[in-house]
């Protein structure tokens, strides 16, 4: 309750406890002196253990419990009286949590969320696997609960672990929700199932009626042509004007590769000419094998400017004999050697790169990558061990990237490596995905799930991707990618860049089979895809990051070699979620191959 200290200046007594019980009034009707003492009551929650903010204009009961980790209310949000909150909540703007509400978990909500009184969100879950152990003895776990915007959830009702609810969805009063809420449906009863459509244009031509589980429109693929994109259209009369869109980028971007090559040639660099990543810029390992994939997207051939068998003699006369990596060109045009050990970070990635240009070119390395094809099952443990998981799972993901690379060369030059090795790097990661993201590593409060996320593509795609393997949560996978990409930091396309989209389209497209969320898949991948056609520039290519009027002379944004080779390979993959690749007339073969390169055998 509000305070008013009486005339004799004892404690002050309670006034006005209906804003308790109906909160939305007490910004309009409550007095100055209730106003501070709410603003008190939520800088006293900021200034405790928790990770507590508040945006404008909430409100916070006195008689509600709040005992979480993390409570962060968008502005005009509220939490009434009675209302018991443990774990994690995150809103957008003008939430409500009615009384008697009960919010534990890991919980988002979208903006304008309403959750009416008696209602339980459980974002967690106990396990019973082990009938001989009590059940309050054995671990919990959490996937979470996400609710989209503009979402009533009615009075008495249950949504339990794991659970997506879609935009502008309505839960009738007393359901109980144990699968995803397709966009746009209006569900009831135990267990919830559609009753009807709020927004009809979200239905699917056929409903069968249920809350299906995997996706958050029912879970059924053929469902995802019906979900609604960022430009209000539904999706089902678009794939014309995208597939057109996709097919004309491709004409241009053929057009113009011969252009985009000579831009990045320097006839005077190295002996016989080289290429850089932008022009005025110094020769690099990777702007030679970056010219060899796009040449091998758009062209079908080996870049024009060197014949395609110097190009071999020269990146295999790159790789060092001792280590078998492949050591950094200095600016002036030598080669420092590679450092011992697993691995140089300057040469790490040429592993990649120079492996597979050599490859797109009929060949192969000299010789295997020595410092991995010598070490022991203990030196890759002790190596993974050292990795920073916790606070740089992006860097960590890169050795691994490398790691299982190597392994795929050697293989193919007879060098299985030591007994045990290649075992205990698969070992390792099975066991050490988290079971709640479906990845390695933990998010940081900076960058939120950026690293993790960055990391499971690049510790993923050399070794689960590369031989073929299932990875071990796929839709702890697709969960985890899905919240990343509605971090506008990393996804608003003022601020893209080729390696956050990348590695948000990758986990998508390989986790895929799973058929977890698959229209919330497709309507994201249509978003980024129309958003990633608009990155080209005539006759450069793409920049790394993507080209805005905010970020004008940012050199990130130049058009290069990087940039467009990565860029394409997205395209690529955002078009196959969609099923429009075939629009597009090329499939990466390099680096960033969607499909295996072999199967796990000496």
């Amino acid at each position: 309750m509000a305070e008013r200290t009486d005339n004799d200046g004892g404690a002050p007594e309670r006034a006005r406890p209906d804003f308790d019980h109906s909160p939305w009034r007490f910004w309009s009707e409550g007095d100055q002196d209730e106003h501070a003492r709410q603003l008190a009551r939520q800088r006293q929650l900021a200034a405790g253990p928790g990770a507590h903010r508040f945006g404008e204009r909430c409100f916070v009961s006195e008689l509600a419990s709040v005992e979480m980790d993390e409570l962060r209310l968008g502005e005009g949000s509220y939490v009434a009286a009675g209302a018991y909150l443990t774990g994690t909540l995150r809103t957008g703007r003008d939430c409500t949590m009615n009384p008697y509400t009960v919010v534990r978990g890991d919980i988002e909500l979208g903006d304008a969320v309403r959750i009416g009184a008696h209602t339980s969100l459980l974002g967690f879950n106990h396990t019973m696997t082990d009938p001989d152990v009590e059940v309050h003895r054995q671990p919990i776990t959490s996937r979470g609960i996400r609710v989209g915007n503009d979402v009533w959830i009615g009075s008495h009702v249950v949504v339990l672990d794991g659970v997506r609810v879609g935009d502008r969805s309505v839960i009738g009063a007393g359901a109980v929700v144990t699968k995803d809420v397709p966009a746009g449906a209006v569900v009831g009863g135990n267990p919830a199932r559609v009753l009807r459509w709020r927004v009809p244009e979200l239905a699917p031509p056929a409903d069968g009626g249920s809350v299906d589980g995997g996706s958050a429109d029912g879970g059924s693929a053929g469902r995802a042509g019906h979900l609604a994109g960022a430009s209000g259209q539904s999706a089902a009369a678009r794939p014309g004007a995208l597939a057109g869109a996709l097919a004309a980028f491709a004409d241009t971007a053929r057009e113009q590769a011969e252009r985009v090559l000579a831009r990045c040639f320097d006839p005077t660099a190295l002996d016989g000419g080289a290429f850089v990543d932008r022009p005025g810029a110094a020769p690099t390992v990777r702007a030679q094998c970056d010219a060899i994939e796009i040449a091998d997207l758009l062209l079908g051939r080996a870049p024009d400017q060197l014949p395609a068998d110097e190009q071999v003699r020269r990146l295999r006369s790159w790789q060092d004999p001792a280590t078998g990596m492949v050591g950094p060109l200095l600016p002036d045009g030598t080669q420092r050697p590679p450092e011992a050990g697993l691995f140089d970070p300057a040469a790490g990635y040429h592993v990649l790169s120079v492996g597979y240009a050599l490859d797109l070119l009929g060949s192969r390395f000299a010789e295997p990558v020595r410092v991995v094809a010598e070490a022991e099952a203990a030196e890759i443990v002790a190596g993974l061990e050292r990795q920073p998981w916790r606070d740089g799972a992006w860097q960590a993901g890169d050795w691994v990237d490398i790691l299982g690379t190597a392994f795929s060369w050697n293989l193919e030059l007879g060098a299985p490596g030591q007994p045990g090795a290649r075992e205990a790097l698969f070992g390792w990661l099975l066991a050490r995905a988290d079971p709640r993201t479906g990845m390695w590593g933990e998010p940081r409060p900076a960058d939120g799930l950026l690293q993790i996320v960055n990391g499971f593509y690049r510790a993923s795609r050399g070794t689960f991707a590369q031989f073929g393997l299932p990875v071990p949560y796929p839709e702890r996978v697709v969960d985890t990618v899905l919240a990343h990409a509605r971090d506008a930091r990393y996804t608003d396309p003022r601020r893209q860049n080729a390696c956050n989209i990348l590695d948000i389209a990758h986990p998508l497209w390989l986790t895929r089979g799973a058929g977890h969320r698959s229209a919330e898949v497709t309507a994201l991948a249509e978003r980024l895809l129309a958003e990633a056609l608009g990155h080209w520039t005539a006759g450069a290519g793409f920049g790394f990051q993507a080209p805005h009027p905010k970020s004008a002379g940012v050199p990130a944004t130049e058009p290069g070699l990087q940039g467009t080779e990565m860029w394409l390979a997205i395209v690529w993959l955002l078009a196959d979620l969609v099923g429009l690749a075939d629009q597009l007339g090329y499939r990466p073969r390099g680096v960033h191959r969607p499909e295996a390169r072999r199967t796990l055998v000496r």
